[in-house]
């Protein structure tokens, strides 16, 4: 196998959940037990930093790791979906796996990958925790790729967990209550692990404590500094804070961290490890800003920011996926703005019929456009300097444009 035969085949594989959604969702751990186990069980080999959370857990992920380097450790970083190269998952010091170890991953395991049964997810965490291992790194960031408990991630024994914050999102698959939701982050909480949490809301606060106090892990709350990051939008404070909330808790464990490590981490978060789609500016002139926000916490946080910047007349190009709460993302969507419909090319993208009817049905005015590409294409012939476009309502939107 090429590496491009290696990804076809990867691709190829049991539904990959962020293109065909609950179908893809497995509701056990045990195949990436026993992958792990036969590959001499890797990510025993490594210390670890696991994140979930609802909303920012990938740019918290990536302000970590940024730290780390910074700290002068070997910092692998494993976090999902990507946007552009999918060896955006797997990252040490910045820099992406190498397709050549795709390749060998990928040729020498996928027999017995095939006889298990693995899904893609578990395929690609297998892969970044044999990479670490391998490459010997000092400590690995990993993102939970959904939930937590049952999370293909959800083997390691982390130096710290930590839990961004809880939100109505995949309610089909962890629960329709914020309380139902945070059970299964809470999953993440292990013995006598300290775990950090980003956000103290009412829903969540029984459910964290209870779940920390059965496994003895010591529970802090996020607690607000004054620090910066080069990663833009004013929701990255509350992510800051978690962050740095995070590295004061290394720090008391021995990880030798400066304060000027962490000033300057979280000011080279993008140099650092590549992040992308954050509040991102894509263009100047009309200004022209790209996010990957897709629920309603992360949509509520983006229209509010979208409010301070001072512009005439606001253009967006939109599109979403089926298995979201719709309905209430429109809700949210200012009626002043010109829309660009779209569908991203994936199969759970919402499709043109259901988009219009919600559209009409809010009184948003805009037209549907049969790509990403044409809807971005036709927002910059209809904008002036002045304006401002907006990308965003689907991780995939964003993917294409970028």
């Amino acid at each position: 196998m090429n590496y491009q035969q290696s990804l076809d085949w990867l691709f190829s594989q049991l539904p990959i959940y962020q293109r065909s959604g609950a179908s893809a969702y497995k509701e056990d751990i045990g195949n990436i037990l026993e992958a792990c186990n036969r590959l001499k069980n890797p990510h025993k080999k490594f210390k670890s930093i696991h994140v979930a959370g609802t909303n920012g857990k990938g740019s918290t992920s990536h302000m970590l790791a940024s730290i780390l380097q910074e700290a002068g450790y070997k910092t692998g970083l494993y976090t999902s979906p990507h946007l552009k190269d999918f060896r955006e998952r797997i990252r040490i010091n910045g820099n992406k796996i190498p397709e050549i170890e795709v390749v060998k991953f990928v040729s020498k395991n996928h027999n017995w990958f095939i006889k298990i049964g693995m899904s893609f997810f578990e395929m690609t965490v297998a892969m970044a925790f044999n990479y670490f291992a391998k490459k010997r790194v000092d400590i690995a960031i990993i993102e939970t790729g959904l939930g937590g408990r049952l999370d293909s991630t959800n083997i390691i024994s982390p130096e710290l967990s930590i839990i961004t914050n809880i939100g109505l999102d995949h309610t089909n698959l962890l629960g329709n209550t914020i309380e139902k939701i945070a059970l299964e982050k809470a999953g993440i909480i292990k013995k006598e692990t300290a775990v950090i949490i980003g956000r103290k809301q009412t829903e969540t606060t029984t459910v964290f404590e209870e779940k920390a106090k059965a496994e003895n892990a010591p529970l802090s709350y996020a607690i607000p500094f004054n620090h910066t990051s080069d990663l833009r939008g004013n929701y990255q404070e509350e992510n800051i804070n978690t962050c740095v909330s995070s590295i004061r808790k290394l720090q008391e464990k021995g990880w030798s961290i400066s304060e000027e490590n962490i000033e300057s981490g979280l000011k080279k978060v993008v140099a650092n490890t590549g992040i992308l789609g954050r509040w991102q500016t894509i263009h100047n002139n009309p200004l022209t800003i790209c996010d990957t926000a897709h629920n309603e916490d992360g949509i509520q946080n983006i229209l509010k920011q979208i409010r301070q910047i001072p512009h005439e007349q606001l253009h967006i190009v939109w599109g979403t996926v089926n298995d979201k709460n719709i309905e209430n993302l429109f809700a949210l969507l200012p009626k002043n703005a010109i829309y660009y419909f779209c569908e991203a090319n994936i199969p759970r993208a919402c499709p043109k019929e259901t988009i219009l009817t919600l559209a009409k049905q809010h009184k948003l005015k805009g037209q549907y456009y049969s790509s990403v590409k044409t809807a971005l294409s036709s927002a910059y012939n209809d904008a002036n300097i002045k304006d401002l476009i907006f990308i965003g309502g689907s991780t995939f939107v964003v993917a294409e444009v970028l």
